[in-house]
Parts: structure tokens; sequence; C-alpha cells
């Protein structure tokens, strides 16, 4: 087999960097979403690189688990968007400062914040959407600043997910 040969066999298996693209649009919706200045006005979520990549995750978790609504057929969306992800996170990562041999590490606590966020939103869902002890845990880290901070961000993104689940869906 020729290297060119092995390349075309990976991308097929892991999705290559073209297939990713076609997702930066949504990909880039969820992170301008993330950065929106009344998370951190109205809501008090902190300003800070922690507080918008704890808004972010939400986000990213609210929408993949919008995807997994349709199972099979979004299965793929969802992976390339959570790699989308992996790329900004390893980026932003290096864009601060952090060597070459913590990236790996820093990456898997990200990924293992995002698993975290997508089961506790899972739940929350199935249980009728009520996302205040989700926020609080999640993104407030159990001292939300006060109640109407963590009434709004809780509001705001059960509201968001709503919004999610009356989008038809395109991917195929």
């Amino acid at each position: 087999m020729t290297l060119k040969t092995h390349m075309t066999f990976l991308a097929r298996i892991f999705g290559g960097r073209h297939e990713r693209e076609v997702y930066r649009p949504l990909y880039d919706a969820v992170v301008n979403a993330g950065r929106d200045p009344a998370w951190y006005v109205a809501g008090q979520v902190p300003d800070t690189i922690d507080g918008r990549f704890d808004m972010i995750a939400a986000l990213m978790a609210l929408t993949l688990l919008r995807l997994e609504t349709e199972e099979e057929r979004t299965r793929r969306p969802s992976v390339l968007l959570t790699e989308l992800f992996i790329e900004d996170m390893d980026g932003s990562i290096r864009q601060i400062g952090i060597g070459d041999l913590m990236v790996g590490k820093h990456i898997g606590k990200m990924m293992g914040a995002l698993g975290g966020r997508l089961a506790a939103f899972r739940s929350a869902i199935e249980t009728g959407g009520d996302y205040t002890a989700v926020v609080a845990k999640n993104i407030f880290h159990g001292a939300p600043p006060n109640p109407d901070a963590l009434d709004y961000v809780s509001r705001r993104l059960r509201e968001l997910y709503g919004k999610l689940q009356a989008l038809p869906s395109k991917a195929s």
C-alpha cells in the first residue's frame, strides 16, 4: 500500500479534514453562542477562560444531545462536530502557552468535562428539563453568584435546547 492509499483509508475511517469542515458553521455557531456577552453579564458566568469553556462545553453538549435524538442518522455528524471541538480546544490550549507534553492531558480533561455535561444534561432532559442543578455544578462549580444568575443561565439553556429540538436535522 502506498502512503496515499493509507491516508485515504484513514480518512474514510476517522474522517478527513474536509468532511469535518462541512460542520464548521454549526461549530462556529455553538462557539459564538457561548461568547454571547449576556451569559457573562446577566448570567454572571465568570468571563474567564474557564468560564467561556464552561459555556461552550454546555452549548456543545446540548447540540450533541440534539443530534443524538436522531441516532444513526446523526452519529457521524456528532463525531465530526466533536472532532472540531477537540481541534479548537487543542489550538486554544497551545495559544495560551501550554506545552506539547501537557496538551494531551488538558484535552483529556476537557473531553471528560464535555462527557460529564452530556450525561448531566441528558439526565436533566429525561427527568423533565430542570437544568438548575446541572448549571450550578457545571458552570458555577457549586457556587452560583445568586439565584437570579443561576435561573437566567438555566432558563436560557433550556430555551436554547427547545429551539434546537424544533430544528429539522439536515444531517445525512
